[in-house]
């Protein structure tokens, strides 16, 4: 009998101990600094949806930033396929960049105005210096097309559009460069609910069609559920929790977790679990408290959550969690 052993596929994105901690300005040589992200690991497979949630302030766009490096890291390394991006030469990181692209929440900011829906979309294809002028004009046809728009758009300008038609530019322009992994940040958050669907089900359609793969970063649960296969999340600079998607909804086991799933209205969650209302506000990131920097917050404190701090193990296969309570 002969046995074949399956070869382990890495994943496409690996994100070791990140960090990135803004120094403040203190008294006495005070070497106090600001933890925006405080140390997480990830790994992002090919074609899948990593959800990334947490209240506003806990990091999430900041590790979404990193992660598509538009943030130089102060701690930790980031992989994809394999090779470190913090440490290749300027012109691979220039190719691989190319692979990562960034979908902001709000595409007006991210676009200069003074360009046509064209000029938009042709920008990144000149700084690449990729195909001829009507190589390029055709490729801008072929993704307003994709995207549900047509080419009577191209010669507009980002104002003359409506928040859903803006996003579908935001997302053109990420998708011009032919990326492999896309992070999202916040991408419907601005839009009216209706819209909201029509964007998420687009994104799920090119993500089929383009073999995409998404970190979705988003404080709503309900879009989170909707969009991904597994989540991690975040609070105060770090994964608390990360599981799949239908696990952590239907079984959280971390009590911010628990607290984030009750505050989903009951009929949407299709539960009878009662609201967890959390006291106070989140902790300042730059005054993080000693012990479990949830404790501070939590319904289920113990001296020890005081005193020491949780790290993210993994209590079952998928499933990792930052709590004493599950040790």
């Amino acid at each position: 009998m002969v046995f074949q052993l399956q070869r382990q596929v890495r994943p496409l994105v690996e994100i070791d101990q990140l960090q990135m901690h803004y120094p403040l300005g203190g008294v006495w040589g005070s070497k106090q600094s600001l933890k925006a992200v405080d140390g997480i690991s990830l790994h992002i497979r090919q074609g899948e949806t990593l959800g990334l949630v947490g209240e506003s302030g806990c990091g999430k766009s900041t590790a979404g930033q990193l992660a598509a490096r538009l943030l130089e890291p102060t701690g930790g390394r980031i992989f994809y396929k394999g090779e470190d991006l913090l440490r290749l030469r300027s012109d691979r990181d220039k190719q691989l960049r190319k692979q990562i692209q960034y979908v902001f929440q709000d595409p007006y900011t991210s676009m200069n105005p003074k360009h046509t829906i064209a000029g938009l979309l042709e920008e990144p294809l000149r700084i690449h210096r990729i195909g001829t002028r009507s190589e390029r004009k055709a490729h801008v046809r072929d993704m307003l097309e994709q995207i549900g728009l047509n080419e009577s758009y191209a010669p507009r300008y980002i104002h003359e559009l409506s928040g859903g038609q803006r996003q579908r530019i935001g997302i053109a322009r990420a998708l011009m460069l032919q990326p492999e992994f896309l992070v999202l940040d916040e991408p419907v958050s601005a839009l009216d609910v209706s819209v909201q669907s029509q964007i998420l089900n687009l994104l799920k359609d090119l993500q089929q069609r383009f073999s995409l793969t998404y970190l979705f970063i988003s404080h709503d649960l309900n879009v989170v559920h909707y969009m991904s296969d597994r989540v991690a999340v975040m609070y105060l600079g770090k994964i608390v929790e990360l599981a799949d998607v239908l696990d952590l909804y239907e079984s959280p086991l971390h009590p911010y977790t628990k607290a984030l799933i009750s505050a989903i209205p009951a009929e949407q969650r299709g539960q009878s679990r009662g609201r967890i209302k959390l006291q106070g506000e989140i902790p300042s990131a730059s005054n993080t408290p000693s012990g479990c920097s949830f404790h501070t917050r939590c319904p289920f404190v113990m001296e020890r959550c005081r005193q020491e701090e949780p790290t993210l193990k993994l209590i079952r296969p998928g499933r990792r969690v930052s709590c004493h309570l599950q040790e």
